[in-house]
């Protein structure tokens, strides 16, 4: 029997990932949000509210990136959830990560992080709900998280997931079946 648990962020897993922007100076800010998913082929969504700092330099600069965090940068990762770029002047200058320039976006790619996604600001929505949708130009990878075929391969990027239940984090398990095949026998 179930038990009745009230109003709760019950998905689960939800992505861990880094958005980075400049701001208006050139300067690097990062924040760690769990609430994106992808909303097309090439777009992201990210759920991310105004007054965050990064929110305010997308807004300026037209360009951010997402990064997949992995369980080798867990504490950073989480850093990056912790301090604000509103109040922590050297927020990332603190975590002595390395940064490149896209050049895709006018966006930092956080090098640390071994998948990135490249993308152009397309819309903000702003309603019931606060939306950053990004254009994904580009996705940009370490070859140590590649497969022979070079695409990503889940099992060498150890990608974190947030828990919203108990507040988490876990580490991407082993793959358990394939998608588009597995309900084939109620075809």
């Amino acid at each position: 029997m179930k038990k009745d648990l009230g109003v709760q962020q019950a998905v689960f897993p939800m992505p861990v990932l880094m958005i980075a922007a400049y701001d208006e100076n050139g300067k690097v800010n990062v924040m760690n949000a769990a609430w994106g998913q992808i909303a097309a082929s090439d777009k992201i969504a990210l759920f991310i509210s105004e007054p965050h700092k990064t929110t305010k330099n997308i807004r300026k600069t037209k360009a951010f990136t997402v990064s997949i965090a992995d369980v080798d940068h867990m504490d950073v990762a989480d850093y990056f959830g912790m301090a604000s770029g509103n109040t922590v002047e050297d927020k990332f200058e603190r975590t002595k990560y390395h940064v490149t320039k896209s050049t895709h976006v006018n966006a930092p790619i956080i090098e640390e992080f071994p998948v990135c996604m490249e993308c152009e600001l397309e819309d903000i929505v702003d309603g019931s709900i606060h939306a950053v949708v990004g254009k994904i130009v580009n996705v940009c990878a370490d070859e140590s998280v590649l497969d022979e075929n070079g695409k990503v391969d889940p099992g060498k990027l150890h990608a974190l997931i947030f828990d919203n239940f108990q507040s988490g984090y876990y580490e991407v398990g082993k793959k358990v079946g394939q998608a588009w095949n597995a309900g084939k026998k109620w075809l």
